[in-house]
């Protein structure tokens, strides 16, 4: 089995070059360790120490020198259009803290298909367009981990949202 050694970003090779490719969604593409098998039968490891994200477009560098083409899935997402900019940055302030996963392309936002969130965009004034495209979120922040899922984590991020947690406020 070939080995992965490096990873050259879409914009630095030519597809062309490739000798396979292999078909991801977002959640396949960022990973630490996987076994992969391309459309022609390569076989390859990823290993690294840490874990890497792959963009629809790149190239796996094998150890003989040889390219797979990285593509993305196509996945259910929806485009989110805002009328201003000022609404723009709105919607996205109400998806991030949501911890919800974002795609910036162009000047639309796009997301995985989520009809409570899809709902929330809709009554903030939202213009919605359903797409089947290769999604490729932004990296989270550093130190920040990665959320992956649009729901409730079951956790606390410390946001006081009015509740009354049984402190004794001298009453």
């Amino acid at each position: 089995m070939r080995r992965v050694t490096s990873i050259k970003p879409a914009a630095d090779w030519t597809a062309a070059q490739a000798i396979d490719r292999v078909i991801l969604d977002a959640d396949d593409r960022n990973r630490r360790r996987i076994v992969l098998t391309g459309e022609r039968g390569t076989q390859m490891l990823l290993d690294f120490a840490r874990p890497v994200s792959l963009r629809d477009g790149d190239g796996l560098v094998l150890d003989d020198g040889s390219v797979v083409l990285v593509a993305g899935e196509k996945e259910p997402l929806v485009e989110i259009r805002a009328g201003s900019a000022r609404d723009a940055v709105r919607l996205a302030w109400h998806l991030g803290n949501r911890h919800t996963d974002v795609q910036i392309a162009g000047d639309k936002i796009r997301i995985r298909r989520d009809h409570v969130l899809e709902d929330m965009l809709r009554g903030l004034g939202a213009q919605l367009t359903p797409v089947d495209a290769a999604f490729d979120p932004e990296a989270a922040a550093p130190g920040q981990g990665h959320h992956r899922h649009g729901h409730d984590h079951g956790h606390d991020h410390g946001h006081d949202h009015g509740h009354d947690h049984g402190h004794d406020h001298g009453g």
